[in-house]
């Protein structure tokens, strides 16, 4: 692939997250963003938070995309049984960068 080939690629990249209707996480800001949100709350949750695991899906430019931010991948490889909470982050620079993340804790 050669130099020109390749700057177009950045180039649509660039396009089509500048005018993305949906940006990662609830909201997304188009400079920055970086929050935290909870996922589903159960009331009636009795389960030690004794172990704490984070597993993440990063994107550049919607060109390239990898990682996994799958709950129940993240608690089989920390051998997490039970899972108490399941939330979520996410960061986004210039909709350049961007990463989802998972973190569950459980025992």
């Amino acid at each position: 692939m050669g130099k020109k080939s390749f700057l177009y690629i950045l180039l649509l990249g660039s396009f089509v997250q500048l005018f993305d209707c949906a940006p990662i996480g609830p909201s997304g800001g188009f400079l920055f963003s970086d929050y935290k949100f909870p996922g589903e709350i159960n009331s009636s949750n009795n389960i030690p938070t004794t172990k704490k695991a984070e597993g993440c899906q990063y994107n550049v430019l919607s060109v390239v995309t990898w990682g996994s931010a799958s709950a129940g991948r993240i608690a089989m490889e920390n051998r997490i049984t039970r899972i108490a909470t399941i939330d979520h982050s996410t960061m986004s620079i210039l909709y350049l960068y961007q990463d989802y993340c998972t973190i569950i804790t459980g025992e």
